[in-house]
């Protein structure tokens, strides 16, 4: 049987691939792995299409065995790979025999870990993904123990790749400012820029909330009718405190948004722990 059982699934443990775009106009989002970047690192390591699904980690803690002679790959967070107690390479291809279980530690550093396995992990899609989206309930379930995934077919040319280096921890993000930055005053703006924000507990894959010294204040005190949300948008409510979009965002708001993350660096927003400090960078 070409199958994982899952043992244990850490915090959140889900089905991702790159989602379900086209979606908005009936209120859905795309959805898909938070750390883009990642995911698609894994599904080369093992020779996957790129929408091939993986599974995502948060905070580690997984455990799985393989019911068959499996390839698979893990990137993402820094986190201690073992299969049958022994450590694997992060970043680069690894091989489970059929009954060898694979465990993942708590991060290091970065939030979340992509498991891929040559064929990609086989679960009914819906809206044309099989990924998971936790705002809308989309998809299959956050995995629990017991639970019996099968392995698909979804294989690419092999060998895609060898290793894959890891990407350098980002947090610098660039933004592009707008499209309703005039709804801030001129201070608001400098200040997105100018001050370390704290990434709270308050932090899920619809987004991050953020804490500055300092509020960004607003210019315009009117309301906003509701208008579209795109992923890495950062959304200012009353408080002025920052909400950042990540990939089960919803697909509408009605608080202005000052600026939106680079589609290069949502990854790395993704992969951002509570109480760490970030800084946003303009770019044209």
């Amino acid at each position: 049987m070409r199958a994982l059982t899952v043992l244990q699934t850490g915090p959140l443990c889900t089905v991702q691939d790159r989602g379900r775009p086209g979606h908005a106009s009936i209120g859905v989002g795309r959805s898909g792995a938070a750390d883009l970047r990642s995911h698609d690192a894994a599904n080369r390591l093992v020779g996957n299409q790129s929408d091939a699904a993986t599974l995502e980690v948060t905070f580690g803690g997984l455990r799985v065995r393989a019911e068959f002679d499996a390839l698979a790959a893990v990137t993402g967070a820094q986190v201690i790979c073992l299969v049958d107690g022994i450590a694997q390479g992060l970043n680069s291809t690894i091989i489970i025999r059929a009954g060898q279980e694979l465990q993942l530690s708590t991060p290091t550093s970065g939030l979340r870990s992509y498991l891929a396995v040559r064929g990609g992990i086989d679960v009914p899609e819906v809206l044309g993904s099989r990924s998971r989206d936790t705002m809308s309930g989309l998809g299959p379930a956050a995995l629990s123990p017991g639970t019996v995934l099968a392995v698909g077919d979804a294989r690419s040319d092999w060998p895609a790749a060898d290793f894959v280096p890891p990407p350098a921890v980002e947090q610098d993000l660039r933004v592009t400012f707008g499209p309703r930055d005039e709804w801030f005053t001129e201070h608001a703006r400098a200040l997105l820029l100018q001050q370390p924000w704290t990434v709270t507990v308050d932090a899920d894959r619809v987004g991050i909330r953020l804490e500055g010294a300092e509020p960004l204040h607003r210019a315009i005190d009117q309301e906003l009718a509701s208008e579209g949300m795109v992923l890495g948008a950062i959304q200012v409510p009353p408080s002025g405190q920052p909400v950042l979009f990540l990939a089960d965002h919803p697909v509408t708001g009605g608080y202005p948004v000052i600026a939106v993350v680079t589609a290069a660096d949502v990854s790395a927003a993704a992969q951002l722990t509570p109480g760490s400090l970030v800084h946003f960078r303009a770019v044209d």
